[in-house]
């Protein structure tokens, strides 16, 4: 595992993806900014009329309902089909379902009329969508009900996806195995928008993988590391979030390699 995330950021700093987002308004600027810190290239396409034409040239598409309404929804669905059509990598980052009927009809809608790849969301988000129980406020998550492997394994059943589960330690389901990673700095809940960011690179990851819970994997170790180095020479959540940028377009392979922590649990 050590080596394949080395492997797959040093593929997509070759490859450069494009990644097409219809995402958080708030955090926009942050999603394009950590895409190319990565080494992927980043396009923000959100209206219906390009949606789908934009899915037509991209690598992955990356679907984010933090700031949604009616249109965007729609604007969603028409590229996550084209992108399905091509048979690329669709993740969803479902930001406050829970919350309000609209966020959880619409994360619904969405795993319901497209193939998502990724479900990558916080430990309430999922616990939502798992049936499980999850507590939302706002687009910040109070946990899930239960022990977070058996609530990340409950929604990859139910919604048929690759579950990527954010939290203290993050969940990775996929290929039978769990992986729990312990990467990252309480800095990184500081500061808005470090989930987005998350889903910004699973897209970028995903796009050059062929095993998407193991682009999941690198994508999380990775953001996490750069937390991790970024932090001793923050002064507070801004100065931090100069250096997280910095750290991941520094990051390099031997450094993903040596500094994960990952620990793979198989047959469950």
């Amino acid at each position: 595992m050590k080596q394949h995330c080395g492997e797959l950021l040093s593929e997509v700093r070759k490859e450069r993806p494009l990644v097409h987002h219809i995402t958080n308004t708030v955090t926009i600027n942050d999603c394009a900014n950590i895409t190319l810190a990565a080494g992927a290239a980043p396009v923000m396409a959100g209206a219906a009329e390009e949606a789908g034409e934009m899915a037509g040239i991209a690598s992955s598409l990356v679907l984010n309902i933090g700031t949604l309404w009616p249109g965007q929804v729609d604007a969603m669905i028409i590229a996550g089909k084209a992108a399905n059509e091509r048979g690329i990598p669709v993740i969803l980052d479902p930001v406050g379902v829970g919350a309000t009927t609209l966020r959880t009809e619409s994360a619904l809608r969405i795993l319901r009329e497209c193939n998502v790849t990724i479900l990558k969301g916080n430990e309430g988000e999922i616990g939502v969508l798992a049936g499980s129980g999850g507590t939302v406020r706002g687009v910040d998550s109070y946990g899930c009900s239960g022990d977070p492997v058996d609530v990340a394994r409950r929604c990859a059943e139910v919604t048929g996806t690759i579950v990527a589960m954010t939290g203290e330690v993050d969940v990775v389901t996929g290929d039978g195995e769990v992986y729990l990673i312990r990467n990252g700095h309480p800095m990184m809940d500081r500061l808005s928008g470090t989930g987005c960011m998350a889903a910004s690179l699973v897209g970028a990851f995903a796009a050059v993988a062929s095993s998407p819970s193991k682009a999941a994997v690198a994508a999380l170790v990775a953001f996490g590391r750069a937390g991790e180095i970024a932090a001793p020479g923050a002064a507070g959540p801004y100065s931090f979030r100069t250096g997280l940028f910095d750290a991941l377009y520094s990051l390099s392979p031997e450094d993903l390699r040596e500094g994960m922590q990952v620990e793979i649990r198989r047959g469950i």
